[in-house]
């Protein structure tokens, strides 16, 4: 998990004494997160108005903290909202819609969407990040689309991109196997389906056919996961981006959180395309959604927060300072990622990333992840990625044990 940059610990000492100082007037309204960036835009609204005031307080899982503690907050920003444990926590919020305070309009379609519950607006998206590939600034004449790649094209070019020195590999276009997080990327877009159950269900025989995919990808285009591995332990101990410059490799994977956080000159230095496969571009499952609760007492200061933040010049104004105290550095754009409001994306943050000029995500592909439990992240870290590492990288291993089976031993030893 993030621990807070340290242009945002600069901040607290600043919002602790906007607290402490203020005796008066509307009840301060506490916010629960896991993305530090909401300190700093506590901060910028305690400063800009005396009326009302946020105390914003860090939980590595906000989600899991609503459901453990006897006290609520009265606004909860962050990932993992939507799961039938937490979403029965927050209050619908169609009341800004009604007034004006707040247009439906302004956010993505798909990511708004998603926080409606039985026809009525829980939960308001915040932000979201989803999965490129990058490469040096000359390669990008050689692929065939200026906003997205897809596998069948990645595969291609980096199978055509490999060069033999005495029967092994001295460069490498590009495998699904240097990095386990492109294994999810393709279980997505094969339709895995992973959503919320006890813990957890997906669609086995999906999963199967992205795990014969990949094994298909890495012997069609680098003759088999061994000779990855040769190659992958002779050179690949450079950071990613040196080995695209250097010419090494052709592609590496990338988040656009990861992407825009590389420092500007190295970023100069590359392109981008985002990973589709028909019309798909999937969102990374961290999506940040923001929610006032039911049990909360601060009702004005929460709404009067929710107005600020979910205005264009709010979130203009934001980046703008970040940029100014070189967050933008560190954080990528609003909470960590794009702004789920299409005008910012679309119009400013261009203004702040120049070279997503020609290169924004089609608004009708962005694909979001379906409703995952609260404990996704950990469930994916030990159980999932290990168990697609060891399906892709030791195909030969006779009766490996089910994801179902590690997933049951797991929630065991976890409850243990």
């Amino acid at each position: 998990m993030r621990s807070f940059p340290r242009s945002v610990f600069f901040f607290l000492p600043g919002i602790l004494f906007f607290s402490s100082c203020f005796t008066g007037g509307a009840k301060p309204a506490v916010l629960w997160t896991d993305r530090p960036e909401f300190a700093f835009y506590a901060e910028y609204f305690n400063a800009s108005q005396s009326q009302y005031k946020i105390e914003p307080r860090y939980f590595e899982s906000p989600a899991r903290q609503l459901i453990a503690a006897a006290e609520a907050p009265d606004i909860v920003a962050g990932s993992w909202l939507k799961s039938a444990s937490t979403r029965s926590f927050f209050k619908p919020l169609d009341s800004f819609f009604r007034s004006g305070k707040i247009a439906r309009r302004a956010f993505y379609p798909p990511l708004f969407d998603m926080g409606n519950i039985g026809g009525k607006q829980y939960l308001l998206p915040v932000s979201f990040n989803i999965p490129a590939l990058i490469f040096a600034q000359d390669t990008g004449e050689l692929l065939s689309n200026p906003f997205t790649v897809g596998f069948d094209e990645a595969k291609t070019l980096g199978r055509a991109y490999n060069q033999k020195q005495n029967d092994a590999y001295t460069r490498m276009g590009f495998s699904p196997a240097w990095d386990d997080e492109f294994f999810l990327i393709i279980a997505r877009l094969f339709n895995v389906s992973f959503r919320e159950a006890a813990p957890l269900a997906w669609d086995a025989a999906a999963l199967e056919q992205s795990i014969a995919f990949t094994g298909g990808w890495i012997q069609e285009a680098n003759g088999g996961i061994q000779a990855e591995e040769d190659f992958t332990f002779k050179y690949l101990y450079d950071p990613p981006v040196k080995l695209v410059l250097s010419g090494r490799i052709l592609f590496a994977y990338m988040d656009s959180a990861g992407l825009f956080t590389l420092a500007e000159e190295r970023r100069a230095s590359l392109d981008f395309r985002w990973i589709a496969e028909k019309d798909a571009i999937p969102v990374i499952e961290e999506t940040v959604y923001y929610g006032i609760t039911r049990r909360g007492r601060a009702r004005k200061a929460a709404a009067a927060f929710t107005r600020w933040f979910f205005q264009a010049e709010t979130q203009r104004l934001i980046l703008e300072k970040s940029r100014d105290n070189r967050m933008i550095e560190t954080s990528f754009g609003i909470g960590g990622g794009f702004s789920a409001m299409r005008s910012v994306t679309e119009q400013i943050f261009p203004r702040f990333y120049p070279s997503l000029l020609g290169h924004m995500p089609p608004e009708d592909f962005l694909s979001p992840a379906n409703i995952l439990p609260p404990q996704w992240i950990a469930v994916k870290k030990r159980v999932i990625l290990p168990y697609l590492h060891e399906r892709i990288h030791y195909p030969a291993q006779e009766n490996p044990n089910s994801l179902e089976r590690r997933i049951a031993d797991w929630r065991r030893l976890s409850r243990d």
